[in-house]
């Protein structure tokens, strides 16, 4: 039996996100919906984490001392890092940090948690 693909999702930590900017979304929410992501890939024989970056400062260190520690397959970077305008050197500095340090992996976009695994599948 071959090893499980590493995958790893970066996202705001919930205590990072103005969750009044996002109708209908809760830490408590995100949080549940983004288990329940990690949850799902497992079922389907990933072997799954979450990271989290909580500041604009601290990104890129999170990101790369944690590409470092683990050989991750398949790194998702979610939505909530790429998309809204004021984040977008955020999502620069983890797209460089994964480039940097985990250069085997291949790297996925959501476009909600709700769309988690079908990123992750796309490319491994």
């Amino acid at each position: 039996m071959s090893e499980a693909k590493k995958v790893v999702f970066i996202g705001w930590h919930p205590d990072a996100i103005d969750f009044s900017k996002i109708p209908n979304l809760t830490a408590e929410k995100l949080i549940a919906q983004l288990e329940k992501d990690r949850q799902q890939l497992n079922e389907l024989g990933y072997d799954a984490e979450i990271l989290f970056i909580d500041s604009p400062q601290t990104a890129y260190d999170t990101v790369a001392d944690a590409m470092k520690q683990t050989p991750y397959d398949c790194v998702l970077i979610g939505a909530g890092v790429r998309l809204p305008e004021p984040h977008f050197l955020v999502f620069e500095k983890v797209v460089n940090a994964v480039h940097e340090y985990a250069p085997q992996a291949k790297i996925c976009f959501n476009t909600s948690p709700m769309d988690t695994a079908e990123s992750v599948q796309r490319w491994v």
